[in-house]
């Protein structure tokens, strides 16, 4: 960023920047306080919230990222005793997830994370400008040269490795 630099293109890189400040912060401080990443954090509490099994596509949804992103996360949660995975007592071809006692009980005693607060600043922007955002952010990171990839959860990348 040299001094070409327009001013509209540094509040933006500022305004980037101060979100992922948040996020990080929120996921360090969830790591501390309970030894899981924000990203699992927010599907344990998403899967509280819900009050019935879900799917994993419909926590996909709640969780507004790609099934395949909170499937990697929801087998730690598994594999951790958090998360119950089975199949749906109607029909045993759909797997439905519920958290086990001890999920209850972490999620209940989760921190507020930094990501449900960004979800519902973006939600609350009328539509055009979540349009306009939208459209703003696919165009960077299509030129960023990341536009196909699937993206993860918050953090949950940086957390994978450092297990």
């Amino acid at each position: 960023m040299g001094s070409h630099a327009s001013s509209e293109g540094r509040a933006a890189i500022d305004a980037i920047r101060r979100i992922v400040q948040l996020l990080r912060k929120s996921s360090r401080e969830s790591e501390m306080r309970t030894g899981l990443s924000a990203a699992q954090l927010f599907v344990l509490q998403q899967l509280r919230a819900a009050g019935t099994p879900l799917t994993p596509s419909e926590l996909a949804r709640r969780t507004l990222t790609h099934q395949s992103s909170v499937s990697a996360v929801v087998r730690r949660l598994v594999d951790a005793g958090l998360v119950r995975r089975a199949g749906s007592a109607r029909d045993r071809r759909r797997v439905e997830l519920s958290l086990t006692e001890r999920g209850q009980k972490t999620a209940r005693a989760a921190p507020a994370l930094a990501q449900e607060r960004l979800i519902e600043a973006v939600e609350s922007l009328s539509p055009a400008r979540r349009m306009a955002l939208a459209r703003g952010l696919q165009q960077l990171t299509r030129q960023l040269g990341i536009a196909g990839e699937a993206p993860p959860m918050f953090f949950e990348e940086a957390m994978r490795r450092a297990q």
